[in-house]
């Protein structure tokens, strides 16, 4: 079938009814794309890659993006193949088989079940230090009760607040590139040589680098979140990845270019290597040098909100589409893939993303490593659920249909995988040692399933009405 077929004829072809409103265009997609990796993302854990990489953050971000370039590559191809909701756990489970696609949903399942709770925690713990009266819990139950009620209201809600707020980081970072490359010229700044923050040789070694993009892609993490709005989208399929690869290489020009400037402002950078950004200040702290007080505080405040607000509403609508589309599959329990039938949005999904990520977040907040640990467990989940989906275009396009288009079903796709599996060697021991701990739940999970006589499967023939109702 075409990809210039009504969308629900795609959906039918697979065993699905249409439920959720198409209602998005290209431009919505690339929107939610930006939002959800936010183009101020950086401002948060600059300090981090910043000390991660010697000092070459813009070149740990120049090398985060091509990595994920290759697996917005093959996105676009599985999109393309399979134009459903469900991301990495759809597109494995048919382009290799319906055990593997529950294994990589559930990988991808450690990336977006805990994304929404560290993006909540970031912003609650920033706005205490802007407004200290007010509790750091109190903020993240304010911003859950926020983002619940605005998903609730519909997707077309949801798209619409994403243009307003991105906007608005738009505008700050104008702000801060304005205002810091003046500075530039002034004199202001560390004198470190305005190439440096791309290649040192005096420190620069593969292993570091790729310990730094390790870090480094959380900023990018977001842009795959488009796949989940297939059964949302009103065009073709192909929209789904011409918006994944289009978000990223803006997404990622902006990244390059913010850490760039800011490297060159941070006031002691050996010392920030050595000891590292404990409070997560650092971006604020080179802000100071450029414009003073007022713009390190307005960057404070503007990655609270994108992060409290802009991002995390985007993440909780991708996961709870990634949960119906399990759901759907029987999965995961059936409760899920009740879809509100004046809303059309999977809404006991949505409550149960809220429910999880406050509680997550509540807890970790009680930890002193808590957003430590959080994003270490975010970025495993991601990379290993990101490696299958390079090695499902591999089989569904060479080995089942024969493709001999090499570039796009078998060169890129390993390139993306081997780049990939380095950054997940180089990615911190306590990532690994979690993220390993959390595939070895999924597969005895499997087996479990497997026992039951309860082997996942995928639909294959239409869904009838009544059946979709009861679903």
């Amino acid at each position: 079938m075409s990809d210039s077929a009504p969308q629900g004829q795609h959906l039918e072809k697979y065993g699905y009814t249409q439920q959720l409103a198409r209602s998005l265009g290209f431009r919505d997609l690339v929107v939610y794309g930006l939002v959800f990796m936010v183009p101020i993302a950086p401002f948060g854990i600059f300090g981090g890659v910043f000390q991660g990489s010697g000092g070459m953050v813009a070149l740990a971000y120049a090398i985060g993006m091509l990595a994920m370039m290759f697996t917005a590559h093959s996105y676009a191809q599985m999109s393309r193949a399979f134009p459903m909701a469900g991301s990495v756990y759809s597109y494995a489970g048919r382009g290799i088989g319906a055990p593997f696609g529950f294994l990589s949903g559930w990988m991808i399942l450690l990336d977006y079940i805990l994304v929404p709770a560290l993006l909540y925690l970031i912003a609650a713990v920033a706005m205490n230090s802007l407004v200290a009266s007010v509790p750091v819990w109190l903020w993240l139950i304010g911003f859950v009760v926020l983002n619940t009620a605005v998903n609730y209201l519909g997707i077309e809600m949801t798209a619409r607040i994403n243009r307003v707020m991105l906007a608005a980081e738009l505008v700050v970072l104008a702000i801060f590139l304005v205002v810091g490359v003046v500075a530039l010229a002034q004199g202001k700044g560390n004198g470190s040589g305005g190439f440096q923050p791309f290649f040192d040789s005096g420190t620069f070694s593969w292993s570091l680098i790729l310990g730094a993009v390790s870090i480094a892609v959380l900023s990018f993490l977001g842009f795959d979140g488009i796949s989940t709005l297939a059964e949302e989208n009103r065009e073709s399929a192909r929209a789904i990845g011409r918006s994944m690869v289009a978000a990223l290489l803006l997404a990622g020009a902006l990244f390059i270019v913010q850490t760039w400037v800011a490297a060159l402002l941070v006031p002691e950078p050996q010392t920030l290597i050595g000891k590292g950004d404990p409070e997560g200040t650092a971006f604020y702290d080179a802000a100071r040098v450029a414009g003073g007080a007022w713009l390190g505080t307005l960057s404070a405040l503007a990655t609270a909100i994108a992060w409290g607000f802009a991002n995390s509403l985007v993440a909780q609508a991708a996961t709870s589409r990634l949960l119906f589309a399990m759901a759907r599959d029987r999965q995961l329990p059936g409760f899920l893939s009740r879809v509100d039938a004046r809303r059309r949005v999977p809404v006991n999904a949505t409550l149960l993303v809220a429910v999880v990520s406050l509680v997550l977040g509540l807890y970790m907040n009680s930890r002193s490593d808590g957003i430590t640990l959080l994003s270490s467990l975010v970025n495993f989940g991601a990379m290993t659920a990101f490696l299958v989906l390079h090695v499902s275009v591999v089989v569904h396009y060479v080995v089942r249909q024969g493709s001999r288009d090499w570039w796009r079903h078998l060169i890129a796709p390993l390139v993306g995988f081997a780049i990939l599996t380095f950054v997940v060697i180089n990615a911190k021991v306590t990532a690994q040692r979690l993220g390993f701990l959390w595939l070895a739940i999924g597969a005895a999970l499997l087996v479990g399933l497997l026992v039951a006589g309860r082997r996942p499967e995928l639909p294959t023939e239409p869904a009838t009405v009544e059946e979709a109702g009861q679903s």
